[in-house]
């Protein structure tokens, strides 16, 4: 399978990752990276990024990167297990999220997800685990 460019991903990005503002940096199956600009949007009110945006980051890109891994087995990729650690707040700049699989297995996928400040700091670590499961009959008939 051809994996899609990071161009293709960040034009068809749509729902809650468009809302957020995830933009795709580099892609395949094994390593991906996504960054976000903080803006007051995805503050908390103390002006730090909220611990969700950290959570959807990490899901997003390992579930997407999952997915294409699986797809030509006619399997589904869906988020299963999300800790996300936080070490330092970011207030300003971007969410760097930096995503290495750890794990390919035949019903689970594991990653490791490090988010870094424009500084290259590490702000927070996620552990993603992602469940691989046949994908319904119906899924890729037209609508």
């Amino acid at each position: 399978m051809t994996l899609p460019t990071v161009e293709h991903l960040n034009e068809s990005i749509l729902g809650y990752d468009r809302l957020y503002g995830l933009r795709f940096v580099s892609f395949d199956d094994a390593e991906v990276r996504g960054e976000v600009d903080v803006r007051p949007e995805i503050c908390q009110p103390y002006g730090l990024v909220h611990g969700g945006l950290y959570a959807s980051l990490a899901e997003s890109i390992t579930s997407l990167a999952t997915a294409t891994g699986v797809l030509e087995e006619g399997m589904i990729a869906t988020g299963m297990s999300n800790n996300t650690s936080f070490l330092r707040p970011i207030t300003g700049g971007a969410v760097h999220a930096h995503a290495v699989r750890l794990h390919r297995g035949r019903t689970t996928w594991v990653w490791d997800v490090t988010f870094t400040d424009d500084d290259g700091r590490t702000c927070a670590v996620t552990r993603m685990t992602i469940a691989v499961r046949p994908a319904p009959a119906d899924m890729f008939d037209a609508r």
